[in-house]
Parts: C-alpha cells; sequence; structure tokens
C-alpha cells in the first residue's frame, strides 16, 4: 500500500536492493484514489466510535465527573472543609458535563482509533517493520494508563491536601479563608495533569524507536543524562502546576522512566557491524 513519491533522476537510477524473499509487503498495489477512499472509510469508523463512546460519556457524565472530583471530596472530608463545588455562568454546567463526556469518549474511543490507523498503515509496511513496531504500539497504551494512574492515584490527594492546607477555619482569626471550587476550573486542571503524565510516561516508546532507527544511542543517553534530567524538570514546571509537589510527582516517574528508556534502547539499537 506504499504510495510512490516524486524522486529525483540521480535517485531514481540508484539501483534498490531487493528485500528478502522472506520480508515482503503483504498487500497489493493500489491507486490512490482507491487509497483515499479507505482512509475515509478508516475516518469514518474512528469518528463513529469516538461518537458512540461520547453519548454514553455523557450519559453517565455526572458519575464520571464524581469520579474524577473524589480525589478532592476524599481531601476535604480529611480537612473539614466545605464538600462541594460551584459554577458562576448559566452555561458553566452543561459545558463542563460536556467536556467530560469528551475526554472520556476519546480515552474510551482511542484503541478503536488506533486500530483504524494501524488497519491503514499496516499493509505498506514490511512484516520485519510490523513485528518492529508491534511491541511499541501495544506498549504505548498501558503507559499512558500507567502515568493517568499515577497522577489520580498519587500525585492528585497529595497535591490536593497542600492546596487546601491554606484554608482557614472558622474561629482562628480574621475572616475565614474556604475553598469554593469551580466546576470547570477542576476539571481544567485535572484533565491537563491526566494528559500529561500519560503523554510523559510515552518516553521510553520514544526514545526506544529512536534507538532501533539509529538516531540516537544508548551511550549518547548515559552520556546526556544529566541534560535530560534538567529538561524534565523544566517540562515538569511547564505542564503542572506552579508548586512543588507536583513538579515532582511529574518529573521523578520521568527520570525513571528515562533510565528504563536506556535499557530499552540498548535492547533494540542495531548492533556494530563486524569487519
Amino acid at each position: 500500500m506504499r504510495i510512490p513519491f516524486l524522486t529525483k533522476k540521480s535517485d531514481a537510477a540508484k539501483p534498490v536492493p531487493p528485500a528478502p524473499e522472506e520480508d515482503i509487503i503483504d498487500d497489493k498495489p493500489m491507486p490512490l484514489l482507491e487509497h483515499l477512499i479507505e482512509l475515509r472509510s478508516r475516518l469514518m469508523w474512528s469518528l463513529g466510535a469516538f461518537l458512540l463512546a461520547f453519548f454514553v460519556c455523557y450519559h453517565f457524565s455526572s458519575a464520571l465527573y464524581g469520579f474524577l472530583a473524589q480525589p478532592l471530596a476524599d481531601v476535604e472530608v480529611r480537612l473539614g472543609g466545605s464538600q462541594r463545588m460551584i459554577y458562576t455562568s448559566l452555561t458553566e454546567g452543561f459545558f463542563t458535563y460536556l467536556k467530560v463526556a469528551m475526554f472520556g469518549g476519546a480515552f474510551i474511543a482511542f484503541p478503536v482509533m488506533a486500530t483504524q490507523l494501524w488497519l491503514f498503515v499496516a499493509p505498506g509496511l514490511y512484516r520485519s517493520e510490523k513485528k518492529a513496531l508491534l511491541p511499541f504500539l501495544l506498549a504505548s497504551p498501558v503507559l499512558f494508563v500507567m502515568g493517568a494512574a499515577l497522577a489520580y492515584y498519587f500525585v492528585f490527594p497529595i497535591a490536593w491536601g497542600f492546596f487546601l492546607s491554606f484554608q482557614t477555619p472558622q474561629g482562628a482569626g480574621g475572616l475565614p479563608i474556604e475553598l469554593e471550587a469551580r466546576v470547570s476550573e477542576y476539571l481544567d486542571l485535572v484533565m491537563k495533569l491526566i494528559f500529561a503524565f500519560g503523554v510523559t510516561f510515552q518516553l521510553p516508546v520514544a526514545l526506544s524507536l529512536m534507538a532501533k532507527v539509529g538516531i540516537v544511542t544508548s551511550a549518547g543517553l548515559k552520556r546526556y543524562r544529566r541534560y535530560a534530567i534538567v529538561g524534565m524538570f523544566i517540562v515538569a514546571a511547564i505542564l503542572a502546576p506552579p508548586d512543588i509537589i507536583t513538579q515532582c510527582g511529574l518529573a521523578i516517574p520521568l527520570i525513571a522512566l528515562y533510565e528504563v528508556s536506556i535499557i530499552a534502547a540498548k535492547l533494540v539499537e542495531p548492533k556494530p557491524v563486524e569487519v
């Protein structure tokens, strides 16, 4: 299913070494129009899966929002807070539930969309390329879920407890300070952190793929480790809220994943050819 691209005459004149007999492309030549028709079909399946998941999630949007707000509610109970959230705009509650449904729909429909992408691309790959890419495709959603789970079950309770510690209870002198969290602001923060943790947990997949094609090496990753650590704290400062707890909660796992990436890169990088 490879689509030929225009090449220079000098490039066209160079002989292309044939692929090994067992390493072939399991596909037949197709005109461009058929490629476009297949692409439209894959996009329609992906869109249909997302819309179906969106409507299901919208039906359960109140429960989904309750699940996302549970870490804050648990901390509020422990500290004796107000245990409620507010919205200050007439349409804020409705659009918040729409965001929850879109977030949940994209999360649920992602396997279908990834499968459709793979079905469109895979016929144009050699068998060796399919075998090389398949482990990374399987590891990517697992790592994303691991990052999201780390944010939800570990970082959120610690970070929310830190933020709520600035409340001043009744009778402490002066005016009391209590949190009145807006539903939309809380949801935006939660989705941002879950997405940030999930994406940054793709680091081993990205570096391993780059090592497999020869862009980076395990020795180079070791050599630039100190710069990578500084870069991870910078990324955490950009993606996470401006508190040291959340930033460290993102940066420290990234450093551990970088060490895992060095090991994975050493396993998959091309071995030097002995002369």
